[in-house]
């Protein structure tokens, strides 16, 4: 795979897909020999979208999502970001990544948070401000707040705004709500979906709840337990805006028993 120049990474919005994945096996040695976190992986994702990856413990939703952002290299396989290979785009800045624990520092304020990819790498051009994604996120007002003064929820919104202070074009999320209880989940789910919108930011979200994947995604990649891959990729049929009332409809219920059988 060629490697593109930052230049190439960073503009050019929708005349490529965000992600392309192909034959792609992750295989780790350990004590008991080769073990294999999963095998033969395609993927596309259109510039913009939403994918959920769902799938039990295990079966290498995590890893897959590390080896998108350049932390773990592929046993074979190639994976494109932006038309360029994941380490292209995470030096251009192009990937942001939220994990479950927002992992804030204490002694940092909100604002101050946010702000620190800017201060380890500098401000991109024409990006928002920390203020800004504060905003943007539903915290204004508590810019100088701490995160022991902040709930769970409040957190992780902080750790979205910190992971899109750099622009990013792909937000990869590794199961940012699943220590919450299932109101804040909820609720962010829909704060979720209109910073989605808002930005045109490509998500890829990983999650073990089907309802949480079903209600925020265009297209939700199952996959099988053990290293065996993918088990299905499947198109969500129902159109944005999403009212929470959706969860109840019957083409939503449908969808997550499918869903649900799947991974049975």
């Amino acid at each position: 795979m060629t490697q593109l120049e930052h230049s190439e990474v960073a503009t050019d919005p929708g005349t490529r897909p965000a992600l392309s994945l192909s034959g792609v096996t992750v295989e780790f040695e350990s004590d008991r020999g080769t073990v294999c976190a999963f095998r033969d992986v395609d993927l596309t994702l259109r510039d913009g979208g939403f994918l959920s990856i769902l799938g039990p413990s295990g079966c290498g939703k995590s890893t897959l999502l590390r080896v998108i952002a350049d932390l773990v290299q592929p046993t074979a396989g190639t994976v494109s970001v932006l038309g360029s290979s994941p380490g292209a785009a995470r030096t251009a800045r192009a990937i942001g990544f939220v994990f479950q624990d927002a992992s804030l520092l204490p002694w940092r304020t909100a604002l101050q948070n946010v702000a620190l990819p800017l201060e380890i790498r500098g401000a991109p051009r024409g990006g928002r401000t920390p203020a800004e994604l504060l905003e943007l996120v539903g915290l204004a007002g508590r810019e100088n707040a701490f995160p022991h003064e902040l709930s769970g929820g409040m957190r992780q919104r902080v750790a979205i705004a910190r992971a899109l202070v750099t622009g990013p074009r792909l937000l990869l999320m590794d199961e940012p709500f699943g220590a919450l209880d299932e109101i804040t989940r909820e609720r962010l789910n829909q704060e979720l979906l209109r910073i989605w919108q808002d930005t045109g930011t490509s998500v890829v979200f990983v999650t073990h709840s089907v309802p949480e994947a079903v209600y925020l995604s265009e297209q939700v990649l199952v996959l099988h337990a053990g290293p065996r891959g993918v088990r299905a990729l499947r198109d969500i049929p129902l159109g944005y805006p999403r009212d929470p009332a959706i969860r109840d409809s019957p083409e939503f219920v449908a969808v997550a028993a499918e869903l649900r059988a799947m991974l049975g």
